[in-house]
C-alpha cells in the first residue's frame, strides 16, 4: 500500500477489491450490480492464464494505466512458466510529441488554464499508420502479445482484453506526477494536464464493442480483477433494463464543509473538508459489477456503448451516447460561499468549446443549518457597465466587492429547489448541503468573484470576469427573479400511499423534477425517459422492477432508472417513517435548439 500511496496523490481510499451492501439508512460508497457467481476472475495469473491459453492477444485499454508495469508483472509470471513472450509496444508506432501537439493546438485553448476545445480527432490520428500496421507475430514464440493505447487500429485477428482505469484514479496519478496525456513525452501542470484529458484524451478513447476480457487496473498485481466481455456486455444490458447507481467520489474545495464527512462513513476523515461529492457527473464515474463479493469497476461510458436507446429511450436520438443528466453534492457546511458565477449560453459554449449542450442548473437544498442564503439574480437597479468594472478591479486590485450590491440573497430552507438556467448569476452561500441537479456539463463555470480566497494549495483560482459578462442575462433581475427562479411546488397527486408534487423548472431546462412523499410505496412509470432518483429525506426505499430484480437504496443516495425499464415500484423500508425523493427526468419533446 505504501506504493500506491506514492502513485497517488489523494487522501481518498482506493477503492476496495471486495465489498459489501451497507446495512439500511447508511450511505454504501461502493454500490455493484450483480452479475452472479464466479464471473469475476483476480490475479496477475488469472490474467496470464486467460492470455496464455490463446497464444496470441491484443491488449488496448484506456490512458492512465501503467502499462510498463503490467508488462513487467506479465512478463515475470511468464518467466515463471517458462514461456517466451514476443511483446509489441504500440508507442513505438506512435507520432512525436511535438506533431502531436501541433496537431491538437487548436483544441487546447492555448495558456487558458481551464477551456479548450473538444476535439474532432480520432485515435487513429496519433499513429503512423505505417508502423501501426507493421506489427507481425512472431511464429517463434510462445505467446505473441500487442499491448497498449490504440492496440485494436493495428488490425490483428486476435481476441482483445481492454484494460480500463476509472476517471477519479486517473486524476489521482496525474497529481501523483504519475500519468501524462496521449502521446506527450513528459507530464505538463494538472490544470493543464486536466484540461488536456477533458478536451482531447477522454473524446478519443472511446469503448470497444468486441472486447472479450475486460480488466479492472486500479487495484495492480495480485488485485487486478477481469471478467469475460460477454458477461460484461450481459451486465450492462441487464443494468440498462433495471437500474443502476455509478461509484461516487468526493473531492475537498476551497469553500467546502464538514456535512458529508460527518454522515457518510468510510470517507478519509484526514481532510479538511469535503466540497464535492460526484453522484453522477457521469464522464468522470464508474459502474460497479460484483460476483462473489468482488467489485470489478468499469467507466460509465460502456453502458452508453452497450445500448444507449435502453437508457434514454425518447430522448436516444437527442444525446445518443451522452448522458444528459448530472447529480452532484456541493457541501458548505461550516465551509464558505461559492464563487459568484455563471454558466454559459447555449450558443456560447457551441462556438467556443464544440459542446452539443450547455449547463443548465438546479439548486435543491438537502440540508442547511444557521439560515443559510443563495445568492440569485441581480438587484433591480443593477448597472452592467458598472458591475463590469467592479469585477474587473477587484481581480486586478484585489478588491473586496459589497456583492449584495448587485446580486440578490434567498434564505435557503431544507428541500428548496432554485433554477439556475445559463446566463444566470449564482453562488451558494455557507451552511447549505445542496444537491445540484443540472444538464450534463459541469466544467464550464465562469467565475467571476471568488471573496478573494485561496485555494487548498495557497493558488488563486482562475476567474473569467469578461467570459461571465459576455454570458450573463442582465435581465433577470429584482421581482422577476423570485416568480422565475424560485421553484413553487404543486401537488399532482395525493391520497394515502404517496404524495407527488411537481417542481417546475425554467422553460430553459430540457429536464424536469419530481418530488415523491412515499408512506409505503408507489408504482411509476418512465414514459419513454431516463429517472434520476435521490432519496433526500428518510432512511431507505427499495425498488422492484418488471424483470423481477430488487436493489435499496438509502438517504442521499443517486440511483437512475432507465427508460426501458418501463414500469417499477419503489416501497418505504421504514413503514411508519415517510421517506422523500426527487427525480430529474426530460422534457416530452425535447430536441436541441
Amino acid at each position: 500500500m505504501e506504493e500506491e500511496t506514492v502513485k497517488r496523490n489523494t487522501k481518498q481510499y482506493l477503492a476496495p477489491m471486495k465489498a459489501q451492501a451497507t446495512p439500511r439508512g447508511v450511505y454504501d460508497l461502493y454500490p455493484a450490480f450483480p452479475v452472479g457467481e464466479n464471473k469475476i476472475c483476480s490475479g496477475i495469473g488469472c490474467l496470464a492464464d486467460w492470455i496464455e491459453r490463446h497464444g496470441q492477444v491484443v491488449i488496448d485499454g484506456y490512458g492512465g494505466v501503467f502499462w510498463d508495469e503490467l508488462v513487467s508483472e506479465l512478463g515475470d509470471e511468464f518467466r515463471r512458466r517458462g514461456k517466451w513472450v514476443r511483446w509489441f509496444r504500440t508507442d513505438v508506432a506512435m507520432r512525436d510529441a511535438r506533431t502531436l501537439e501541433e496537431m491538437l493546438a487548436p483544441d487546447l485553448g492555448g495558456e487558458d488554464p481551464l477551456f479548450g476545445r473538444v476535439t474532432e480527432r480520432q485515435l487513429r490520428d496519433w499513429f503512423d499508420p505505417g508502423k501501426l500496421n507493421a506489427f507481425r507475430p512472431d511464429q517463434e514464440a510462445d505467446i505473441n502479445v500487442l499491448i497498449g493505447i490504440g492496440a485494436a487500429l493495428a488490425g490483428w485477428k486476435a481476441p482483445l482484453i481492454y484494460v480500463d482505469v476509472p476517471k477519479n484514479e486517473i486524476q489521482f496519478r496525474m497529481r501523483a506526477g504519475w500519468v501524462k496525456n496521449l502521446g506527450m513525452n513528459k507530464p505538463k501542470n494538472n490544470q493543464q494536464t486536466y484540461k488536456h484529458f477533458f478536451f482531447v484524451d477522454w473524446v478519443v478513447l472511446e469503448c470497444l464493442p468486441q472486447i472479450e476480457l475486460i480488466v479492472d487496473e486500479q487495484r495492480r498485481g495480485q488485485q487486478l480483477l477481469m471478467m469475460s466481455g460477454e458477461d460484461l456486455r450481459e451486465g450492462l444490458h441487464r443494468m440498462g433494463r433495471n437500474f443502476f447507481r455509478v461509484r461516487p467520489w468526493f473531492e475537498p474545495g476551497a469553500w467546502g464543509g464538514q456535512w458529508m464527512k460527518q454522515h457518510i462513513p468510510g470517507l478519509n476523515e484526514e481532510v479538511p473538508n469535503l466540497a464535492w461529492s460526484f453522484e453522477l457527473m457521469v464522464l468522470e464515474n464508474g459502474l460497479m459489477f460484483e460476483s462473489n463479493g468482488y467489485r470489478l469497476e468499469v467507466s460509465f461510458d460502456f453502458l452508453m456503448y452497450n445500448d444507449y436507446r435502453q437508457v434514454l429511450g425518447e430522448s436516444a436520438d437527442v444525446f445518443k451516447t451522452d448522458f444528459p443528466i448530472r447529480f452532484d453534492f456541493l457541501d458548505t457546511f461550516d465551509g464558505g460561499n461559492l464563487s459568484v458565477q455563471c454558466h454559459p449560453r447555449t450558443t456560447y459554449i457551441r462556438e467556443q468549446f464544440n459542446m452539443p449542450f450547455t449547463q443548465d442548473e438546479t439548486y435543491y437544498i438537502l440540508d442547511s443549518r444557521q439560515n443559510p442564503q443563495v445568492y440569485l439574480g441581480f438587484q433591480e437597479n443593477i448597472r452592467p457597465e458598472e458591475f463590469g468594472e467592479v469585477l474587473k478591479q477587484s481581480q486586478a486590485e484585489g478588491k473586496t466587492i459589497d456583492i449584495e450590491k448587485y446580486v440578490q440573497k434567498f434564505p435557503a430552507h431544507k428541500h428548496d429547489l432554485f433554477l439556475i438556467p445559463n446566463g444566470t448569476v449564482h453562488a451558494s452561500g455557507k451552511n447549505c448541503m445542496v444537491l445540484e441537479i443540472s444538464s450534463a456539463p459541469y466544467i464550464f463555470t465562469f467565475k467571476m468573484y471568488d471573496w478573494l480566497r485561496l485555494d487548498l494549495n495557497g493558488k488563486p483560482r482562475p476567474l473569467n470576469v469578461q467570459r461571465g459578462m459576455d454570458n450573463l442575462y442582465f435581465e433577470r433581475k429584482g421581482e422577476r427573479v423570485a416568480k422565475e427562479l424560485v421553484c413553487h411546488p404543486e401537488v399532482l397527486e395525493k391520497n394515502e400511499h404517496y404524495t407527488l408534487e411537481h417542481l417546475p423548472t425554467h422553460e430553459k431546462h430540457f429536464y424536469d423534477v419530481h418530488r415523491y412523499t412515499v408512506e409505503d410505496a408507489v408504482e411509476v412509470e418512465t414514459e419513454g425517459s431516463c429517472q434520476v432518483w435521490m432519496v433526500v429525506e428518510g432512511k431507505a426505499v427499495r425498488v422492484e422492477t418488471r424483470e423481477g430484480m430488487r436493489q435499496r437504496f438509502n438517504y442521499a443516495e443517486t440511483f437512475v432508472i432507465p427508460a426501458a425499464a418501463a414500469t417499477y415500484r419503489i416501497i418505504n423500508e421504514t413503514p411508519g417513517e415517510k421517506v422523500i425523493l426527487v427525480k430529474a427526468f426530460i422534457k416530452k419533446g425535447y430536441g436541441f435548439e
